[in-house]
């Protein structure tokens, strides 16, 4: 302004005397201007442009004339010390009176002035300009300058236009914060900054510039970490929101704004970015890791979880991956340059879907180009596993999975594959990473490549078949825990005739010229599995294989890989490089003798080898089986296996005569050199010194456990001495077996193994018990985690649950405080290795199971004796306080999944049990941490500890979860395992125990909670389902065959007793007659009857024993429980009768079958029966009318109960006798006395004496006869039988079937009853009805539909013995009448019956049981041989065929059409015979008359 008025002078003095206005100059050049409508307005905007654009504020504002006071505020706005006492009004009047004085709007005077002062704050300090972030100073004046310009904004006096105008001025010196801030404060949007700029170019530029400092300074800068995380997390959201915004018109074609056009290009260039420098290669720490992790990290739930909606989220993340996959898609081609690098694929994508319209002769050269394209994905992939992806790239997978689901990743992977050319790199990484962490993958995936390789055999589609074979591949790498190997893939998709290769021939050419076509990229791996599980291909076309075959051994050759020298246990779907032959073949022998230890047979790879592999075999395999040593006195399991192999042949005389000279040699000379025998034992203790050397050193790294790097670093240093010490591979990693097996009941190691194994485990006691010295659990980071992982390989695992097994099981109670604590923390997190561990074989001579990891360490802790329940107290407690401890800052859920169920339980039932304090309710629960550090003081009093953690109050919150409740079931399990005689509680004690439990605890708690509900008979019934297990399972009988030890055993005898009272509560208190009415039955029938059903149903051996072993345990239930419960209470109703329904089933469906001698119950159960009949009567007002009752329904419903009474009778009627007199003072009730004739009878039959008349029932008297007839002397047995003459014909036949029985007994118990004896006795009875022309044939056409004799006859027989009544039959056949056959027209038709169910018998094994005690027995020799017997009813019925009558085939039609097949010759005579005899009655003369 100034030179403005030196001019003016100048030119006023030259014109006149006068000097003129600036007013008057500007009035005499409008009067020059040409007059025109508008001409004021616009001079007006051209004046307001001219003062915007070239004069200076400050200047300006100095020569206007005002107060002080004014000049200074608007000079120092962004100065909060000078402008402290100034309030916002005052300033914003100081700018309307300014902007009045220059004629321009207050709006844009200041926008002016605080984009000045903002400008001015942004360079107001020193530092390099490549900044994005204020300091605190600028920050501070930042904030005092947009307290202003809000104020101003408020009330309408500031133009964002304007600001935005002024500020893209000054653009490339504006820090991004302060832009940040601008947005924050709601000054002016970003959006509206960004897009104030022209050029879009240099704005995205700009933006990326600076937020990859941002990136960059976010870790730099600690103090700002939280300023610049809201900025890039603000900045990422306008973005994404701004250009994956869905058009709210989908109609309307237009092109996208240019906001959402800088918001895409700025999030791609910083991707581009990220993925440039993951593929140059990043150092850790440095600035571009840095920022390629920070802008990574942006892709999470925080950033995105603000905005109202996903589906921007979802397409940026899709629009990611899209970028991710197709980055530089270009690969190398194997033998082009780069001229040819995008043309071949180009073409053939784009003309996919009109391959098959290419000429045969250009099909293979664009196949040819396109495989070369590539090339480097088939030879390279190994490279691209999940583990080798850079973390960074693998992360930013996974944070773009979150938002998609599996489905949408492969559909949107599949999309991208077929519509752009990708980087293969980027895709079967991200195919990886989806398959390892998505379990849903594995299916997707296949069901993917089904649908391309279905599209590539339809079409000829290389594209397809390419993508199907890459992905396949891919996902095989990752193991077979998360998607099946490309082995078992390749083999069934063209293993089969259901293979897409199989329709045409056209499918085959296609197939194998893309095999051939892969051979020189592929690993040597792929192709010994195409030779190996070669595709199935019909023999016109196998030449195709053939020529394939050829083409890749050729190439296996030139890599010196031998498919003949491949090893037994060799992976075929890692893609590892092809171990040496003799490498492989020492870890094939250490594999078959493991197999060899577990199963006891020769593996049956180790077979096969031996017969289809027999180069490999005989090169490699035996030489390293037989390498010689210095055989031990006890032969190992290397010896067995050998030895097996020798006795199968399968090694040769003299290689197995050179291994023995040599091993002979070895155990020569291993004397005569004692300093070789030295050197071997300093070369084997070397490894363990290496080892305890290096985990002495980990200790030292124990002062400070939260330096995570120095304890990796030595953990690495043990882990290399470990795979030293026991001769460990790189597959000791992972599991090829699904189960780890472990004998608990005589674990051994090799002394080796032993001592690395004391040696892991004293380390990390000491490195626990020294680390809780500095800090607690939960601050000790991640080092015992580490450490028990290292554990965990195939090879070690083994090894340490064993020594776990010895020291927790078997030498539990001898161990220190310090070892308790570490193997307690050592149980913790080896339970939280359960994810990625198999489960526990737990092999014994009992049946095996299979337990979970932290399942079976629980069960190592047993509670037998006093000692071993007080180390289980403790043990459960330090484990329990170090999860607690070492958790306490997690949540519940992870608490949970940390503990044990079963420790937990077992943790509440040994403090119930020891310390009655701990039975009565919690006054008040104790806040205080777990009583971690009470257990590491040297003097711990564990049973306090113990009471201090279940007081606390976590503990207790933990016990409200359902599966650490202690039911009244696992009370009633771990019970029993208690030994009265070791037990630490006396009987009294104990008594008192069980009472509070049952009654107190228990017997009251809901069943929710695992209580009773108040219902005794639901504890009875739970109470005997247990007992009943307990009996049946390895702990109770230790497979002991003798039943009767198995329930005697000691451990159940005191809970037994409190069966016994409960039961007997049951039958005196006053709920009897509701619990045990007769509608419902009493719950001890309910029990068995829904045990049964649950049983495996069949006559097979496993099925039979299984049942039987579970009746005897029945048995042995109701012989020890009043016997009151087999009859039952007498009804109110007259006449009074029990209700013996119950009793009578189980008699009659299972006991009779398995409990019995014969016909009859054992003596046990009779005279059990008949003391409840005895305590019926005693509480009825009729005793000798409810006996007679009893007893009569026993013939109609469960006749066998009468035979048992009639055999047993000598032993049973003095009892009956003296109680019924005793108690009712008179004769015995009718039925009784029946009994008693009945067993007369018998006697006088076979005596000289007038015998007496047979009493009831013909088949009483007649069981009545036939157990005195087997009790007789054999000598005068034949001379009695001829008596029988003058019995009735039905009686006869009634002892004929119980004869039947005897025979068959004989046969399957030959030590009950004597063979020569029973078939004297049946050849006798069949004389006499053959001599009395009684026919004998009803008894073996018996069905349950008949009735009357029929039934009860069934009923008194077990079922197998009724299957075994055709070899009973047959057994006979030498004193059958030969006249039977003519007389009796249904004897062809019984015995042509008998026959083909005796060989139906025996073709399902039903006479095995005959014929193995045939062969033991030396008086059966020849007697009970099926197979014999079977040859001789052949011939008899051959011979006896011409001879039979017409009446004697009726119906044999139907019984061949069933049966028939049996034995088509014995088939054909009987249909021959029968034509034969139809056509003489064809020519006969007919009778007229």
């Amino acid at each position: 302004m100034s030179d403005l008025r030196t001019q003016d002078a100048a030119s006023g003095s030259s014109s006149g005397s006068r000097r003129r206005t600036w007013a008057e100059l500007l009035a005499g050049r409008v009067e020059r201007q040409l007059r025109g409508p508008g001409r004021g307005h616009r001079l007006q905007d051209s004046a307001v442009h001219l003062l915007r654009r070239h004069l200076n504020l400050d200047d300006l504002l100095l020569e206007v004339e005002g107060p002080a006071c004014k000049t200074l505020c608007l000079n120092q706005l962004g100065d909060p010390e000078a402008s402290a006492n100034l309030s916002s009004s005052f300033i914003g009047s100081a700018l309307r009176d300014q902007a009045s004085r220059l004629g321009v709007p207050v709006a844009v005077l200041s926008s002016q002035t605080v984009a000045s002062s903002i400008m001015q704050i942004c360079s107001s300090n020193g530092e390099p300009t490549h900044r994005v972030l204020l300091n605190a100073e600028q920050r501070k004046k930042l904030s005092s300058v947009l307290e202003v310009a809000q104020y101003l904004l408020a009330h309408s006096m500031f133009s964002r236009f304007s600001f935005c105008q002024e500020l893209r001025e000054v653009q490339n010196f504006l820090l991004l914060e302060a832009l940040w801030h601008l947005h924050v404060q709601n000054i002016v949007s970003l959006q509206e900054l960004l897009e104030s700029h022209a050029d879009t170019q240099a704005i995205v530029a700009w933006l990326f510039r600076d937020l990859c400092l941002l990136c960059e300074q976010m870790e730099l800068s600690t103090q700002d970490t939280d300023i610049a995380q809201a900025m890039l997390s603000d900045f990422v959201q306008l973005f994404v929101l701004r250009g994956f915004q869905k058009s709210s018109d989908p109609r309307r074609n237009m092109e996208p704004e240019r906001m959402a056009q800088l918001a895409v290009a700025v999030l791609q260039r910083m991707l581009i970015f990220a993925l440039e420098a993951l593929a140059t290669g990043l150092q850790d720490e440095s600035p571009v890791y840095k920022a390629v992790k920070c802008w990574f990290g942006m892709f999470c739930g925080h950033t995105f979880g603000r905005m109202m909606s996903t589906d921007c989220p979802k397409r940026f993340f899709s629009h990611t991956l899209t970028q991710v996959l197709t980055h530089k898609p270009v690969l190398k081609g194997g033998f082009w340059g780069p001229s040819w690098e995008r043309g071949p694929q180009t073409q053939l994508r784009s003309s996919r879907t009109h391959y098959h319209q290419i000429p045969f002769h250009l099909k293979h050269f664009c196949l040819f180009l396109f495989l070369n394209e590539v090339s480097d994905a088939v030879r390279l992939q190994r490279d691209w596993s999940f583990a080798k992806t850079h973390p960074l790239l693998s992360s930013l997978y996974r944070r773009l999975f979150v938002m998609l689901s599996p489905e949408e990743l492969i559909g949107h992977l599949e999309e991208v594959l077929g519509t752009h050319e990708v980087n293969w790199q980027h895709v079967l990484s991200c195919v990886s990473t989806l398959v390892i962490c998505s379990p849903e993958a594995q299916q997707l995936v296949q069901d993917w490549v089904t649908r391309l390789l279905a599209r590539a055999f339809e079409s000829c589609d290389l594209d397809s078949m390419v993508t199907a074979f890459l992905v396949v591949r891919q996902a095989a790498l990752e193991g077979p825990s998360v998607f099946p190997s490309y082995a078992d893939w390749f083999q069934a998709s063209f293993g089969s005739t259901r293979g897409f290769h199989s329709g045409s021939k056209k499918t085959l050419v296609f197939l194998f010229k893309f095999l051939s076509d892969l051979v020189p990229f592929e690993a040597p791996r792929y192709m010994q599995v195409h030779i190996l599980y070669p595709p199935l291909v019909p023999s016109k076309y196998r030449s195709l294989l053939t020529d394939y075959v050829t083409l890749a051994k050729t190439r296996l050759a030139d890599l010196k890989v031998s498919v003949e020298n491949m090893g037994l246990y060799e992976d075929l779907s890692s893609a590892k490089d092809v171990t040496e032959p003799h490498s492989q073949a020492h870890q094939d022998v250490e594999k078959a003798i493991a197999v060899f230890e577990h199963t006891g047979k020769v593996p049956v790879a180790v077979m096969e080898a031996s017969i289809f592999r027999r180069p490999y075999y005989m090169s490699h395999f035996l030489p390293a089986l037989l390498t010689p040593r210095v055989l031990p006195r006890t032969p190992d399991s290397r010896a067995a296996l050998i030895e097996s192999l020798r006795r199968a042949d399968k090694i040769p005389p003299s290689l197995y005569s050179t291994y023995c000279q040599a091993c002979s040699s070895a155990a020569e000379k291993k004397p005569e050199n004692a300093a070789l025998g030295t050197k071997t034992e300093a070369i084997c203790v070397e490894p363990l010194g290496l080892l305890a050397a290096a985990l002495r050193e980990l200790r030292t790294t124990m002062t400070d456990p939260t330096q995570y790097d120095v304890f990796s670093a030595q953990m690495a240093v043990v882990s290399e001495r470990l795979s030293s010490a026991l001769g460990l591979g790189e597959e000791d990693g992972s599991f090829e077996e699904s189960q780890v097996q472990v004998n608990i009941f005589s674990p051994e190691l090799e002394p080796q193994d032993q001592q690395v194994a004391d040696l892991l485990l004293t380390s990390f006691c000491q490195n626990l018990i020294a680390a809780s010295g500095f800090t607690p659990p939960d601050r000790q980071g991640p080092w015992a985690a580490h450490f028990v992982t290292s554990l965990c390989g195939r090879r070690l695992l083994p090894i340490v649950l064993t020594r776990l097994c010895q020291l927790l099981r078997h030498q539990g109670p001898g161990l220190s405080a310090s070892h308790v604590l570490g193997l307690a923390a050592l149980v913790i997190h080896l339970g939280e290795c359960r994810p990625a561990v198999p489960e526990v074989h737990v092999a014994s001579p009992a049946p095996v199971k299979s337990l979970p990891l932290p399942e079976f360490l629980s069960s190592l802790l047993t509670l037998r004796t006093a000692e071993a329940s007080l180390f289980c107290l403790k043990f459960c407690t330090a484990a329990i306080s170090y999860s607690l401890c070492k958790s306490s800052s997690q949540s519940k859920d992870i608490l949970c999944s940390c503990l044990s169920p079963a420790l937990m339980k077992k943790f509440q039932f040994i403090l119930f049990r020891l310390l009655s304090e701990a039975r009565g309710p919690l006054s008040q629960e104790d806040t205080a941490g777990p009583p971690w550090k009470l257990l590491c003081l040297p003097s711990a009093d564990w049973q306090r500890a113990a009471l201090c953690l279940w007081k606390q109050r976590t503990f207790q919150e933990l016990l409200q979860e359902k599966e650490f409740h202690l039911t009244y079931r696992d009370w009633l399990q771990l019970e029993l395992e208690i030994q009265p005689e070791f037990d630490s509680l006396s009987d009294m004690e104990r008594w008192d125990f069980h009472q509070w439990a049952i009654h107190e605890h228990f017997l009251l708690k809901p069943s929710e909670a695992g209580g009773c509900d108040g219902d005794m008979q639901t504890a009875c019934t739970v109470l005997v389902d247990v007992l009943i297990d307990f009996c049946q399972s390895l702990r109770s009988y230790n497979c002991l065959e003798n039943s009767d030890l198995v329930l005697s055993c000691t451990g159940n005898r005191d809970i037994f007793s409190r069966l016994q009272e409960m039961a007997a509560d049951l039958e005196q208190g006053p709920v009897a007659p509701q619990r045990c009415s007769p509608s419902q039955g009493h719950f001890l029938f309910g029990v068995f009857r829904r045990r049964l059903q649950a049983l495996a149903s069949g006559w097979d051996v496993a099925a039979r024993l299984q049942r039987q072993q579970e009746l005897l345990v029945y048995r042995w239930i109701l012989l020890r429980l009043p016997p009151s419960i087999l009859v039952g209470s007498p009804q109110n109703k007259q006449p009074a009768t029990p209700d013996c329904t119950e009793f009578f089933h189980l008699v009659n469906s299972e006991l009779r079958n398995f409990c019995c001698h014969g016909s009859a119950l054992t003596h046990d159960i009779t005279v059990h029966f008949f003391r409840g009949l005895l305590n019926t009567c005693s509480q009825s007002r009729d005793p000798s009318l409810t006996a007679n009752l009893i007893l009569t329904t026993c013939q109609t419903e469960c006749p066998i109960v009468v035979t048992s009474a009639l055999l047993w009778w000598p032993r049973l009627e003095p009892e009956l006798h003296t109680r019924w007199r005793r108690c009712f003072q008179g004769p015995l009730p009718q039925e009784l006395q029946r009994l008693w004739e009945a067993q007369l009878f018998g006697k006088s039959c076979l005596s000289s004496d007038l015998a007496s008349p047979p009493p009831g029932p013909a088949w009483v008297s007649a069981a009545a006869l036939h157990f005195a007839i087997q009790q007789a002397e054999e000598t005068r047995i034949k001379s009695q039988l001829e008596q029988l003459n003058c019995q009735s014909e039905e009686l006869l036949v009634v002892l004929f079937f119980f004869s039947l029985m005897g025979l068959l007994s004989s046969h399957l118990t030959p030590h009950a009853v004597d063979f020569l004896k029973a078939v004297d006795i049946c050849a006798e009875i069949l004389r006499c009805l053959d001599k009395r022309k009684v026919s004998w044939l009803v008894l073996f056409q018996l069905t349950d539909t008949d009735g009357g004799l029929g039934q009860v006859l069934l009923r008194l027989a077990p079922d197998p013995y009724v299957r075994l009544l055709p070899f009973a039959f047959y057994s006979l056949l030498s004193y059958f009448d030969e006249d039977a056959f003519i007389r009796e027209d249904a004897f062809l038709r019984v015995a042509v019956d008998m026959y083909l169910k005796l060989i139906c018998l025996f073709v399902t094994g039903e006479t095995s049981a005959v014929s193995a005690l045939a062969g033991r027995s030396q008086e059966l020799q020849g007697q009970g041989d099926p197979v014999g017997l079977i040859i001789k009813a052949r011939h008899f019925l051959l011979q006896s065929i011409p001879r039979c009558p017409e009446k004697s085939f009726a119906n044999m039609a139907e019984l061949l059409a069933t049966s028939g097949h049996c034995d088509p010759e014995v088939s054909a005579a009987l249909l021959s015979r029968h034509q034969a005899v139809s056509d003489d009655d064809l020519y006969q003369e007919p009778h007229l008359f």
